[in-house]
């Protein structure tokens, strides 16, 4: 028995009301786990993350923590290009 006229829109519609479903449980579950940090827990990957990003600056050797967004290389191009600029030093 294949589905005919509005039988499409209402398994559409069902399909639509699964999706919301399962989007609420992976939002939950993604809270349930960021909430399950204690305050120490945080302090210390924080603390661990700061002296990663120090220790690269002191040591000239780069450690990324986060993937730069566009916004951050467009900046760091155009600041590249304004000092090769004459009359920029």
């Amino acid at each position: 028995m294949r589905p005919r006229g509005r039988q499409w829109w209402k398994l559409v519609g069902l399909a639509g009301v699964v999706g919301v479903a399962a989007t609420g449980v992976v939002a939950a579950r993604a809270d349930r786990q960021r909430k399950a940090y204690t305050p120490d827990e945080v302090r210390a990957r924080l603390h661990e993350r700061y002296t990663r990003a120090y220790a690269a600056r002191d040591g000239k050797q780069e450690i990324p923590l986060t993937q730069p967004t566009w916004r951050a290389r467009s900046a760091a191009a155009l600041h590249r290009l304004r000092s090769r600029l004459p009359g920029s030093h």
